[in-house]
């Protein structure tokens, strides 16, 4: 019998469903193409989180080739800031994705949450991201969609560490350079208020499309919004093309200036102009961020505090973040 579509519709029930050597337990977040569920590895006996693609991803050939290739790199790079993925397949006619489970919450909910960020919790975050993705270029892989939803702020080892930042959803990047036909299922790679020019226009991808779309997410963590702020996608498109970004100094007074220079560099429209790797980029920011004024440690929430939202990491949304 086929596995209920997990992702049209209406919400599906499956808790208590067997899915390849998993069962499910409950849901974590969805989106238009996927959902993730919490569920137990049966073979291992350790909780997962399972990720089941849309239906209709499986049925176009170009895209399960493309998956299976990446889903096998993607689990080959052993790296601290790179969620592990344990297994990638199909059955019943779904593609799944078998994580680790990691408790936390997205960049996106600790931002709705918390407002801007400050300096140096910014750096440190950007700059855990950016180990992630040069790590995942070193293996010829290009994310594609780095935006808040991707980023899992778990909780750090101490004072020194108080975030422990995940990177996720490379089993769905872009090959650099090779296996373009995913577009051939009407769906467009990258969340478009963090999309790199050379995206938006079909040219050839590399490492540093990854390096605009981090500046876009460490502009949002200080300024509080993307760069660019449109009422309609088109606007949005042409604006990555053609318009100059705001300073961030001016959507956020008293920053450093030298931060300005930095994001101009990582935002320009040619990749040519920009840093060569994200580690070349966060290195700068932390340079050009070390004259603001550190920030106080946050108090600890009450007791009586609600809990944060479920966390919508792992999940590919093509579109505007949400």
């Amino acid at each position: 019998m086929a596995t209920p579509d997990p992702v049209g519709g209406r919400p599906s029930d499956l808790r208590g469903k067997r899915i390849a050597g998993y069962v499910v337990e409950s849901e974590i977040g969805r989106g238009g193409m996927a959902v993730v569920y919490r569920a137990r590895d049966l073979s291992l006996d350790r909780t997962v989180a399972l990720k089941l693609l849309a239906p209709e991803l499986a049925r176009n050939d170009t895209f399960r080739q493309r998956f299976a290739y990446e889903s096998k790199v993607a689990a080959a790079i052993d790296h601290p800031h790179i969620v592990p993925v344990f297994e990638a397949g199909e059955t019943d006619g779904l593609l799944y994705i078998a994580m680790r489970f990691v408790p936390g919450q997205d960049l996106r909910a600790m931002m709705n949450r918390a407002g801007p960020l400050p300096v140096d919790t910014a750096v440190r975050i950007a700059g855990q991201v950016a180990s992630a993705l040069d790590a995942a270029h070193d293996h010829d892989l290009v994310h594609r969609d780095v935006k808040p939803g991707n980023i899992l702020v778990a909780r750090g080892t101490d004072s020194d560490h108080p975030e422990h930042v995940y990177l996720t959803d490379f089993g769905l990047t872009k090959k650099s350079l090779s296996l373009t036909g995913f577009t051939s299922v009407g769906q467009f790679v990258g969340t478009l208020d963090y999309v790199a020019p050379e995206q938006i226009s079909g040219k050839p991808v590399d490492g540093r499309c990854d390096v605009y779309s981090l500046a876009c997410v460490v502009y949002e963590t200080l300024a509080g919004g993307p760069p660019f702020e449109r009422d309609d996608d088109m606007a949005l498109l042409w604006a990555h093309q053609y318009d100059t970004p705001p300073p961030l100094s001016s959507r956020r007074p008293g920053l450093p200036e030298a931060l300005d220079e930095v994001l101009a560099k990582a935002l320009a429209k040619s990749p040519e102009d920009r840093w060569n790797t994200c580690l070349e980029f966060t290195g700068a920011l932390r340079r050009a961020g070390s004259s603001a004024a550190p920030s106080p440690p946050r108090p600890a929430p009450p007791p009586d505090t609600a809990p944060p939202p479920p966390p919508a990491w792992a999940l590919p949304v093509f579109g505007r973040d949400s």
